[in-house]
């Protein structure tokens, strides 16, 4: 078990495993339901379809978890054995009926897969911002129920800013968490769709997607020098004058119609020389 888990989830766990004193019973698939706090949006097939022949020549060995709900159960661990069992023609599951509140159910559903490290970094995403919004956690409080630092989920929530395109690129696992962290910092969403096709198209690994986001970056440094060299030269000269007037660093930063002028002090004695002057 991950020991950096956060205690509350970290109870939590005990409660999914089948105890010899537990009463196992028979439910029938009909009567349950997926649930709807499950971050993993995609089952492996191929999977599914091995647990199946196991499970038609083993039978299901491990009971699932439920709870009862209105009209029948909903599935807390074990959807996989559920898919399976649905897909081998069975019609009931051995199963052992817990009591969880929404917020363990939400919570139970997103560490049992984040422990198996089989969610994408999308679904990942997703499900932290789920359990924030949904139970009115912050970043803080959520790091401390998962176990993982602040930072980490934070990296993770930031995925969400990504164009849909782009998202659907890491969620498919065309792009790799690297990847999305690297232009994820870019604000202009027509750009990032374009280096993640070039990305895609050309192979890039993770260096080669952090070095193109790093010369568009000297390339729109380089367009804002050259912005300002071509500014009214009178500014240049009223600049100057300024400098030497007051005998100390001033910028003047200009539009068209409105600016502003910067005048720096280096000590409260220099700022009074420049009030004094100003006076």
């Amino acid at each position: 078990m991950n020991k950096r888990l956060g205690k509350g989830l970290d109870a939590l766990i005990p409660s999914l495993s089948v105890q010899e004193d537990d009463k196992v019973i028979e439910i029938p698939l009909k009567q349950l339901r997926a649930n709807p706090y499950q971050p993993r949006k995609t089952f492996d097939e191929e999977a599914i379809r091995e647990l199946a022949e196991s499970i038609r020549q083993h039978g299901v060995i491990q009971p699932i978890i439920v709870r009862s709900v209105l009209k029948g159960y909903e599935i807390i661990a074990g959807e996989r054995r559920f898919r399976a069992s649905q897909f081998c023609g069975n019609t009931t599951i051995p199963a052992v009926v817990r009591a969880f509140s929404d917020q363990q159910v939400m919570e139970i559903a997103l560490i049992e897969n984040l422990q198996r490290e089989n969610l994408n970094a999308m679904e990942i995403a997703v499900a932290y911002q789920g359990l924030m919004d949904q139970f009115q956690l912050t970043q803080e409080e959520l790091s401390l129920k998962v176990g993982k630092s602040r930072s980490h989920i934070a990296n993770f929530l930031r995925l969400l800013s990504l164009p849909e395109e782009v998202k659907d690129y890491v969620s498919r696992g065309t792009l790799s968490m690297g990847h999305a962290r690297a232009l994820v910092g870019l604000k202009d969403a027509g750009k990032i769709k374009q280096l993640a096709k070039q990305c895609i198209d050309h192979e890039w690994s993770v260096r080669d997607l952090e070095d193109a986001v790093k010369q568009l970056d000297r390339s729109k440094q380089d367009k804002a020098k050259l912005v300002n060299k071509k500014r009214d030269p009178y500014m240049d000269e009223v600049e100057e004058n300024l400098r030497e007037r007051y005998k100390t660093t001033v910028k003047i930063k200009a539009t068209k119609e409105k600016g502003k002028i910067e005048i720096n002090f280096y000590s409260k004695q220099d700022l009074q020389r420049l009030l004094d002057l100003l006076n």
